[in-house]
């Protein structure tokens, strides 16, 4: 191979595993489809809003690519590698982390137990770097260290969340209702961080129920309902134009096929 063939196999090497896609994806709860054959992409670089009401089957979405909710039907890839049917823990090894809806974390440890936790599969080296990145985001941790989780605000408990997803330095990282019953002033805190995890080569894919808030940091779009993916182009489309919004929010309520929630 000549050095410019060489070169111009680089690029298409590097880009292989810079986009986590999800094919055709389906998934089941309590025996119910709750999302259907939902295709998507995920761009390390980049943040990528999924848009749509409560019901609309987003977090099931979400903890399918986690591995905690195992898909009925399509794949999930990252590069060349197949993560459909892979554990929780073999997922993360792989660069994908889920902060999932409702700021779980361990209420009766502290902040730094809540982060050592997260670390279990790292090496001292990896760890410390991991920590030490996820600090620097969310500095008002480092002054938390010893307060147990549940004394802990509600900004405060998604910052920690938060870091524990960061410290294993992910490639991609799903967040579920970032703004969930957080003050405006909070989320105005969270979103600049955001983007800066996004900037430092991150994909991003931010699940929001309300839209301005994920509209404000996305490169691009999609909206959910029902289901099913009911837009998909770039977020400035949606920024620039409420009533294609509005019109795919209200295209069939809130509730998934058969009634089912999602």
């Amino acid at each position: 191979m000549s050095e410019a063939e060489v070169t111009a196999a680089a690029p298409s090497e590097e880009k292989a595993g810079a986009v986590l896609r999800l094919e055709n994806l389906t998934v089941e709860r309590g025996a119910r489809p709750v999302v259907h054959g939902v295709s998507l992409e995920v761009t390390r670089g980049e943040v990528t809003a999924l848009l749509g009401p409560n019901g609309a089957g987003k977090s099931s979405l979400v903890l399918a690519v986690g591995g905690v909710l195992r898909a009925t039907g399509g794949k999930i890839t990252l590069g060349a590698d197949d993560l459909t049917s892979r554990r929780p823990e073999r997922i993360r090894q792989a660069g994908v982390a889920i902060v999932p809806e409702g700021r779980r974390l361990l209420p009766l440890l502290t902040v730094r137990e809540n982060l050592g936790v997260a670390t279990y599969a790292l090496s001292r080296s990896e760890a410390k770097a991991g920590l030490k990145t996820a600090l620097e985001l969310f500095p008002e941790l480092e002054k938390r260290l010893d307060v147990l989780g549940r004394l802990l605000s509600g900004g405060e408990q998604q910052m920690l969340v938060l870091a524990q997803a960061l410290v294993s330095r992910p490639k991609f990282m799903f967040i579920d209702e970032l703004s969930l019953g957080l003050a405006p002033v909070v989320v105005q805190r969270l979103l600049p961080t955001i983007r800066e995890v996004a900037e430092s080569g991150v994909g991003v894919l931010l699940i929001e129920q309300f839209a301005t808030v994920a509209l404000s940091l996305a490169e691009r779009a999609y909206i959910m309902e029902g289901g099913r993916i009911q837009f998909s182009g770039m977020a400035s489309e949606l920024r620039e134009n409420p009533d294609l919004l509005h019109s795919a929010y209200l295209l069939r309520g809130s509730v998934g096929q058969n009634g089912a929630p999602a």
